[in-house]
């Protein structure tokens, strides 16, 4: 197989989003992921976003059991997966079903004519053929027996039908990528590595994935291929890879770890989307990483803040249903005063809600709740490989001020890909910090004690003793601490003392300040936001000025504190506009803090937002400011 096209057509494009649409087993994901993986190694900038059913296996050929993954790829800076595919793969009538009102007219479809009986379109409503029903002329429609021409590839290897007909999706990754001249090599390998113990699976893949590389080469019915040049210019020099965001958000963690010389240890109980970290960091014992598979949510916390008792950095992850079990655990953290990593990879709620879904709806409880009054640092990335930068950050924050840290990323984010730019070692941020070795207090009676909760003056963050240093001993636990040397008080005096204590030592962290891109200075409407939001955000406010609108932006990584200078930025424009995939979590907030009359758009249907969607909004605003 080679990457050369001969005698055919080919179109230059500067962007393309294609998605792969199937039932839950015909390996739509791992299309996608390797379809990405060459993509990346080609030089596009990219952005990716999967689509899977929350059940382990949906009934097959069902609208419920529809898996797809879409990949928008360019020459030049993307933001997002895209509004709406220029290329759909069905690889059944649910597929095609479930995903036809997103393709725009004129757009390519290819489905695989073997699934289009008349069971298989029944069951998903089909009363005819929508082959021949008239129902796609709109679309360029190539039909394709690709499990057909899938089975006729694999005759050598002696696989049944059935065996034989499971590589469909290889050859439909070898006919896309011939339609867009991905490279092949990297995918050989990885099937020749994935399937090292299964040799004869791994060629019967490759074959597959050959064969619909050939197809596309050598059937009438493709006379065209298209090729999307490099993002030279999106890219500033470096090493690039594809990474997600749970990925990134584990390696973030690691490099946290090595970063402050201490122990990385996570506690954790497996929920969807967050399992993948746990996956990742067991992989990386290499690099001081303990991972614990706790029995429950409330096991997964405590198991962490012990190791943060006992001098390591520890870490808990989870989705939406876990924080509310581990609340009490966090307050007690809050409490006392160690350093704690709560990752929360928000989901559709409440309650199990939509697993494989996303939603940005915990903001509310990542900030209150709690029982009594322990505030606690949030810190949200932007992108998927943001989170590596975040939870460096969220880990700099919980060492540096002895605080228990959200991070809130979500399943848009988690799941999602981009290429990121592996940093240098040197450039990372230096974490280390200085456990206490020596008495801190004289008693009046000339007597060195150790007192667990005497405050740096600048940081207000209390000592980190490592249990059994030598007249380092100290008294831990729920009921409240007297002000310096940790004894149990009920008195009322210090109880008032310790809570705006605690809540000025979360005030009092070090923030930048929040930037405005506002290129001209003339915009009176900003728009502002959090979280994944960030790159459908900044799609659409590039489409409403390139209509010729002003508008500015701003966007929020932290979410407590705030940055000192978001009054002073939401009070100099005349509208604020907050799009969240909640109900107005955070401008419920930002109103009440800032007495701003901040305007709330909303989408809580576990999907991203659409770049088009929002410029109408956010043009609206405008229009009506």
């Amino acid at each position: 197989m080679t990457s050369e096209v001969n005698s055919k057509e080919v179109k230059r494009l500067d962007r393309v989003i294609i998605r792969f649409a199937g039932d839950s087993g015909d390996g739509m994901q791992l299309t996608g992921d390797r379809f990405t993986s060459e993509t990346a190694s080609f030089g596009n900038d990219l952005s990716t976003l999967p689509n899977f059913p929350a059940e382990i296996r949906a009934p097959a050929g069902t609208l419920p059991g529809v898996s797809s993954f879409q990949v928008h790829f360019a020459d030049h800076d993307i933001l997002t997966p895209g509004d709406a595919p220029n290329v759909l793969v069905a690889m059944n009538p649910a597929a095609l079903k479930a995903n036809i009102g997103d393709v725009p007219r004129g757009a390519e479809v290819i489905v695989n004519t073997d699934e289009f009986n008349k069971r298989a379109m029944a069951k998903v409503g089909y009363e005819a053929s929508p082959l021949e029903d008239g129902s796609l002329d709109g679309y360029s429609v190539h039909e394709v027996p690709l499990t057909t021409l899938t089975v006729e590839a694999l005759k050598e290897f002696g696989l049944s039908r059935k065996d034989a007909g499971r590589s469909k999706n290889m050859f439909a990754l070898g006919l896309l990528s011939w339609m867009y001249h991905r490279p092949t090599e990297g995918t050989i390998g990885f099937l020749r590595a994935k399937f090292a113990k299964k040799p004869d699976i791994a060629e019967a893949n490759i074959a597959a994935f050959r064969a619909g590389w050939n197809f596309g080469e050598t059937t009438e019915d493709f006379a065209v291929s298209y090729e999307v040049a490099p993002a030279q210019s999106a890219f500033p020099a470096g090493t690039y890879r594809s990474i997600s965001g749970n990925l990134a958000l584990a390696y973030g963690l690691i490099a946290a770890g090595q970063q402050a010389d201490l122990p990385l240890f996570l506690g954790s109980y497996p929920i969807t989307p967050a399992s993948d970290i746990l996956h990742e960091l067991s992989r990386h014992k290499n690099f001081g990483v303990r991972t614990f598979q706790a029995e429950d949510e409330i096991a997964g916390i405590g198991a962490a803040l012990g190791a943060a008792f006992g001098g390591a950095l520890g870490v808990t992850t989870t989705s939406g249903p876990g924080v509310a079990l581990k609340a009490e655990t966090v307050g007690l953290a809050v409490s006392l005063e160690l350093p704690l990593l709560i990752v929360d990879i928000q989901r559709g709620g409440p309650s199990t809600g939509l697993p494989t879904k996303t939603e940005q709806a915990d903001l509310l409880q990542a900030m209150y709740g709690r029982n009594g009054e322990a505030p606690v640092p949030i810190v949200a990335p932007a992108t998927p490989s943001d989170c590596f930068t975040a939870a460096l950050d969220a880990a700099r924050i919980a060492l540096t001020y002895r605080t228990p840290v959200m991070l809130l990323s979500d399943g848009y984010l988690a799941n999602g890909s981009e290429p990121w730019r592996i940093p240098e070692v040197d450039d990372l941020p230096d974490l280390r910090v200085q456990f206490a070795s020596k008495t801190n207090h004289t008693m009046a009676d000339g007597t060195e004690v150790f007192w667990p909760y005497k405050r740096d003056p600048q940081t207000l963050a209390r000592p980190w003793a490592i249990p059994g240093t030598p007249g380092l001993e100290h008294r831990i636990g729920g009921i409240e601490k007297e002000d310096g040397s940790g004894n149990i008080s009920y008195s009322p005096s210090n109880h008032d003392l310790m809570v705006r204590t605690r809540q000025a030592k979360v005030d009092g962290i070090e923030v930048p300040d929040i930037e405005v891109d506002d290129p001209e200075g003339k915009a009176r409407t900003l728009v502002l936001g959090w979280g994944s939001t960030y790159g459908p955000i900044t799609a659409a406010v590039r489409r409403v000025r390139r209509a010729g609108d002003h508008i500015a932006q701003a966007h929020l990584r932290y979410l407590n504190p705030f940055p000192g200078n978001l009054g002073e930025v939401l009070t100099a424009y005349d509208k604020v506009v907050v799009p969240e995939m909640n109900l107005g979590q955070l401008a419920t907030l930002v109103r009440a803090r800032y007495l701003v009359d901040a305007f709330s758009y909303n989408q809580v249907n576990g999907m991203p937002f659409k770049a088009e969607q929002l410029a109408t909004a956010l043009k609206e605003a405008i229009d009506n400011g």
